[in-house]
């Protein structure tokens, strides 16, 4: 109970889980979950752990430990002010030419998963939930953020170029029906 616990802590990151929540996950009963969630938590006492459980407003949360915070802000501000990578543009194209859209419908676009690019991209302000899917799970949309807008020079998302549609090469069409025929018109 206790790994499956941490796992799913871990998963759910700042957003962290409800005593009610983890009970209904885990299908284990209240006083189950609390001896676990006790364990857990003496276990990041030790010193050798940068990582802490906490109790935040009625969430469970895995959090750093207040002793590295000075180290942990450099890293996230360093992260903040790096360029971004082709990875990072290219869910940024999506995401302003689809607002509001799905992680899992990026994901489906780009052909990859798209969640370390889309934190990365929460963490820099460039993008932001604007509410939830009306799907299974209720997923989190996205749309850009007026600092994408000013990163990019714009005023509004309306101000981005037009996307044409790719247009495919009519020869190589040709040659393939023309060769498919000449298979189909053999005579034996």
């Amino acid at each position: 109970m206790k790994s499956l616990i941490e796992g799913l802590l871990f998963v759910k990151g700042s957003d962290g889980l409800s005593l009610e929540e983890l009970v209904n996950i885990t299908q284990g009963s209240i006083d189950e979950v609390k001896q676990a969630l006790s364990q857990l938590y003496k276990d990041y006492q030790s010193d050798e752990r940068g990582i802490q459980l906490e109790l935040l407003g009625n969430k469970y949360k895995l959090t750093s430990k207040e002793k590295h915070k000075d180290i942990i802000k450099k890293i996230v501000l360093e992260e903040q002010n790096s360029n971004l990578s082709q990875s990072a543009l290219e869910t940024l194209a999506i995401i302003a030419y689809n607002e509001p859209i799905t992680r899992i419908e990026i994901d489906e676009i780009r052909g990859v998963n798209s969640s370390y690019v889309v934190r990365k991209l929460l963490l820099k302000n460039l993008i932001q939930e604007v509410g939830h899917a009306e799907l299974a799970g209720h997923p989190r949309l996205y749309g850009v953020t007026n600092d994408f807008l000013d990163y990019f020079g714009l005023n509004s998302v309306k101000d981005l170029p037009e996307l044409t549609p790719i247009e495919t090469n009519n020869e190589e069409k040709n040659l393939f029906d023309s060769k498919y025929k000449e298979e189909n018109n053999i005579n034996i």
